[in-house]
């Protein structure tokens, strides 16, 4: 079987940036090998893969209507999209009040020109531009100066503290097997992390989690047509007929859920609202997410990667070069997810993070090292957008942490929030620890 899932603990490698452009410093290698080594046993184990355990898929229902109702939850989809890299929140929104901001990026900075306004003190980056209209018709929000406790700016240490989400604990699992585990039921899907053949660290723990490079590509390796599907589906059903549960239950829920995406495969999509995703892994990603939420197979967190953030050098300029590309990408890519949910983004919330932002001032490279404090965006119907959140520190030398833009926000105080409001959870199952702070970022689910 090919793109299924690992047990989010049959590996003790941690998950790491499948970006394209690592920057070389030790510690994103090291979570680079982790990836790997990671991702070969997945490729190498096939339906064994799923030997820990997985709840049972839907597989006639799914195969013959492809909608059907998951009553065992009723909240939020929650989608986390993860910047992974150390993704730079001066750039994308920019506080073009702050003259300490331009004084210290005398190459790189975004003139305030260009931006497009959001507040009095902040503009979005002008690659950012399909998100404008989301932002002034109230779906998305922007958190500013978000970042976790006790940062270390090492990309492997802060990705795994940041998908723990349990400081001070003794937890070892990722914060959305613990938010998985917390809902009634859970079906195969009810944990997918989307364009990977692998999950991330968020999804590791005991509940259900399934990793696959997309809809169209999940299929049994080596069944080239309908015949050898059927065969092989006998074939498996027979042999693990009779066997243990642990072995049992994850093999049917492998063929539940190749059952379910057969049919989504013949069905086609065609994307809703006039919605154009631009080329490329992320808008992918977010095309097959908003054709499994329509499609109601019973996602309840969905992770989405988006790599290439570590900008040490060449960052380049607001009209061009590597940050000006990465965003356009992001700003057609969300935009077209949005447009394409519609109406049902009335039940989906999409936060990003990424495990630290970027230093205020930028190096002799033309980029920028690694900082703390960082910008969250939050998407959905149920946002209360149209506002720049968060306690605005300033960017005076004795308003930093460090030479830093200091995180007035814990990012686990956005989540415990769409956790409760969005989701309808009891947030401090989930993030233990969670600070009682609430922003009013998204509204209670009705």
């Amino acid at each position: 079987m090919t793109d299924l899932a690992i047990p989010s603990d049959a590996a003790d490698a941690p998950a790491a940036p499948p970006g394209d452009g690592e920057c070389g410093c030790p510690d994103y290698v090291r979570a680079g090998l982790a990836l790997s080594r990671r991702g070969v046993l997945g490729s190498a184990t096939g339906l064994g893969a799923l030997a820990a355990g997985v709840a049972l898929a839907p597989t006639a229902q799914a195969a013959t209507s492809l909608t059907f109702a998951d009553s065992g939850y009723s909240g939020d989809t929650l989608v986390v999209l993860s910047f992974r890299g150390g993704f730079d929140g001066l750039s994308a929104v920019v506080p073009v009040a702050e003259a300490a901001y331009y004084a210290a990026r005398p190459n790189i900075a975004v003139p305030a020109s260009r931006t497009l306004a959001l507040d009095s003190r902040f503009g979005l980056h002008p690659a950012l531009a399909p998100l404008l209209p989301l932002y002034t018709s109230g779906k998305l929000a922007v958190v500013n100066s978000v970042g976790q406790p006790n940062p270390t700016r090492s990309h492997f240490t802060d990705m795994d503290e940041m998908e723990r989400a349990a400081p001070g604990s003794s937890l070892r699992t990722g914060w959305l097997d613990r938010m998985v585990g917390a809902t009634t039921t859970p079906g195969t899907f009810a944990g997918t992390a989307m364009g990977a053949t692998s999950a991330p660290r968020s999804f590791l723990g005991p509940s259900v989690e399934l990793a696959l490079r997309s809809v169209d590509s999940f299929q049994l390796s080596g069944a080239g047509n309908a015949t050898e599907v059927a065969r092989w589906t006998t074939a498996l059903r027979a042999l693990h007929d009779g066997a243990a549960d642990q072995y049992a239950v994850p093999a049917e829920a492998a063929l539940g859920a190749l059952a379910t995406t057969t049919a989504l495969k013949a069905a086609g999509y065609s994307p809703s609202g006039g919605a154009s995703y631009p080329s490329g892994s992320l808008a992918d990603a977010l095309r097959d997410t908003a054709r499994l939420v329509k499609a109601g197979v019973g996602l309840r967190a969905v992770t989405i990667d988006s790599g290439n953030w570590d900008m040490h050098a060449d960052l380049g300029r607001s009209d061009g070069g590597w940050m000006h590309d990465q965003l356009t990408s992001v700003g057609k890519a969300l935009a077209a997810f949005m447009t394409d949910l519609g109406s049902v983004a009335d039940r989906v919330t999409l936060v990003t993070l990424s495990e630290f932002g970027r230093r205020v001032a930028e190096n002799g490279s033309g980029g920028v090292d690694h900082g703390y404090g960082n910008v969250s965006f939050v998407l959905g119907g149920g946002v209360n957008g149209g506002k720049v959140y968060g306690a605005w520190p300033g960017l005076a030398p004795d308003q930093l942490l460090a030479g830093d833009l200091p995180a007035t926000t814990d990012y686990r105080s956005v989540l415990g929030e769409i956790l409760e409001r969005r989701c309808g959870l009891t947030a401090g199952t989930v993030l233990p620890g969670l600070p009682s702070a609430r922003l009013g970022v998204v509204r209670a689910r009705t």
